[in-house]
């Protein structure tokens, strides 16, 4: 059966189907070839999927983003960065690595990090004297700490299927993504200083207390989104709608550089966007649902749970391993909703906290989406700067094994992420 289902599976990404198409015709293959089961069952588990009223935020935050992609968030958050740490060794790197971090706190996805912060910050880096190779590898990783700090869509998706706590994945969050900016920022700092890059001027204080003035309004975002749900006066949705009201004050009212009549253009690229993701995720629940009516899972963890016994660092370890390689190869939504539910019984059994799981899977989320063959965020870098896949993922070892470093300090160091959740949640 399993056999069967992988060979019809892999036989259909060949043939070049989109992934919401194997998810389908895998389930159907189980629940019609082994099972006995009408197709009525999988519609309706696909129907479930979608029904969760988390999900809701979803395309709220990718609306928010989206407004703000076009608008001068992006443009005030870089240079409040600039203005504080762009003389330092290294400056123009790590302000590359704290910007998107700061527009990760605003849009919660990794592609429009790409965008609103790659496509000012590329040129300067290469001006300054980097190579384009670590330019590159640079933006699409520190992009995909968008993933980490809240509000994250991957943490959304997690906590749909795992059912745990939203809010408290995004609290989680945190800790992990600024230690990943630490490390990268120290990275960046060596490396400047081995290839021997000239610092850039100092801004004198009034410079950098304009640049302040001027990002006081969108650092209102992540003080929404992180404040609101840590003081417990929103909830992840309230959250979302408020961040694209504020866009859109912001943008349309304040900066005016978005006319209102261009809004209802965002609002169906924002469609595009969620429906795909919203297919995916109906999919994937109906996909998950049967293997798990069939009990793979069990039969794949026999021999997991065997190795693992009660030892919860090497259960946390083989996830790790499981959502890195999947997200390699394949969208990350469609890895979280595949491997989550073979993941949960173990999770229960060895009583590791759910929130650690899934920050450390958001975590190889963010991994896999830089690393090659697949990764998503290497095929948005070759599009939006137009460079051949080779000079993309030329730069990108040394970045990758920054976050894995950051994964075994996550493992070995659960308070990282834990410590800001207990201290709002407990």
């Amino acid at each position: 059966m399993i056999t069967v289902l992988v060979t019809v599976m892999v036989l259909l990404l060949l043939l070049g189907f989109p992934m919401m198409v194997p998810l389908v015709v895998g389930a159907l293959v189980l629940a019609l070839g082994f099972l006995g089961l009408g197709p009525e069952l999988l519609v309706s588990q696909m129907v479930a999927g979608v029904k969760p009223t988390v999900l809701t935020a979803v395309p709220l935050f990718i609306f928010a983003a989206d407004i703000m992609t076009r608008g001068h968030t992006a443009s005030r958050l870089l240079d409040l960065v600039m203005s504080f740490v762009g003389h330092l060794r290294g400056g123009l790197p790590i302000t590359t690595a704290a910007s998107c971090t700061l527009f990760g706190a605003v849009s919660g996805s990794t592609q429009a990090t790409v965008v609103a912060m790659g496509t000012p910050l590329r040129p300067k880096l290469l001006e300054a004297g980097y190579k384009d190779s670590f330019a590159l590898a640079l933006i699409i990783n520190a992009s995909d700490i968008a993933l980490m700090i809240p509000p994250s869509i991957g943490m959304i998706i997690y906590g749909v299927v795992s059912g745990t706590s939203v809010g408290e994945l995004f609290i989680a969050g945190i800790g992990p993504g600024l230690m990943i900016l630490v490390l990268f920022s120290v990275y960046c700092y060596f490396n400047a200083r081995y290839h021997g890059i000239e610092r850039l001027p100092r801004v004198n204080w009034s410079e950098r207390g304009r640049a302040l003035v001027r990002a006081i309004l969108p650092l209102g975002f992540p003080v929404i989104v992180v404040g609101g749900i840590y003081l417990g006066l929103l909830s992840p949705i309230e959250a979302a709608a408020a961040s694209v009201l504020y866009a859109l004050i912001l943008e349309v009212l304040i900066f005016r550089v978005i006319p209102w009549r261009e809004i209802p253009g965002v609002a169906v690229s924002t469609g595009l966007i969620t429906a795909v993701v919203f297919i995916l995720v109906a999919a994937g629940n109906a996909f998950s649902w049967a293997i798990s009516f069939a009990r793979i899972p069990n039969e794949i963890l026999t021999g997991v749970l065997a190795a693992v016994g009660q030892d919860p660092t090497m259960l946390l370890a083989i996830i790790c391993l499981a959502y890195f390689v999947g997200c390699m190869f394949v969208d990350p939504i469609v890895v979280i909703l595949v491997l989550t539910p073979i993941f949960a019984p173990a999770i229960q059994a060895t009583g590791v906290d759910p929130v650690l799981v899934g920050t450390l899977v958001t975590l190889q989320v963010a991994i896999g989406s830089a690393t090659p063959p697949f990764g998503c965020d290497i095929f948005t870098a070759i599009a939006v700067f137009r460079r051949p896949y080779l000079d993309v993922i030329r730069g990108t070892p040394p970045f990758i094994a920054i976050l894995v470093l950051a994964t075994i300090l996550l493992i070995a160091f659960p308070q990282i992420a834990l410590f800001l959740r207990d201290l709002a949640f407990r």
